[in-house]
């Protein structure tokens, strides 16, 4: 049986919750193979990495920006470190914080990868227009936005 056939008679929040789920699974297989040696997990870090432009990030910045544990952070900096691409050093005032910084290892994939990155992002949202775009954008910041309250206990 066909999933669409399974999901007749749910309603489109149940729906929606479980494509969360099989988007992610499917995001991140297909990204691990649109990208040669590194993971779209690690992929995306470098991207978040890339936002801070006046200084190195801390473990715990990144994983504000990613939406994820410090664990799973530090365990795909790690890989990362072990393959060159960053620089996990203890912060100069506070030892406790770890920073990390770009290699110019990291810089040559990102330059690699840039033509791959655009064209996945391409092929990722074909057929969809630029409001169908901004729409979907505008819903999945609120649900972002409910996400954390619901973390945070305020709801």
């Amino acid at each position: 049986m066909d999933r669409s056939t399974m999901l007749t008679g749910l309603n489109d929040k149940s729906i929606l919750f479980g494509l969360f789920f099989a988007f992610d699974n499917q995001l991140q297989a297909a990204g691990d193979t649109f990208y040669e040696g590194i993971t779209s997990k690690q992929f995306f870090l470098t991207i978040c990495l890339s936002l801070f432009h006046d200084h190195c990030p801390t473990i715990n910045e990144l994983s504000g920006i990613m939406g994820s544990s410090h664990q799973n952070v530090r365990q795909i900096a790690n890989k990362l470190e072990r393959n060159g691409f960053i620089k996990l050093l203890p912060d100069e005032q506070d030892k406790r914080k770890v920073r990390i910084i770009p290699t110019d290892k990291l810089m040559q994939l990102e330059m690699k990868h840039k033509n791959q990155g655009v064209e996945f992002m391409e092929r990722l949202f074909d057929g969809l227009s630029e409001e169908e775009i901004a729409i979907t954008l505008k819903a999945m910041i609120k649900i972002e936005s409910n996400l954390i309250s619901i973390r945070e206990g305020q709801k």
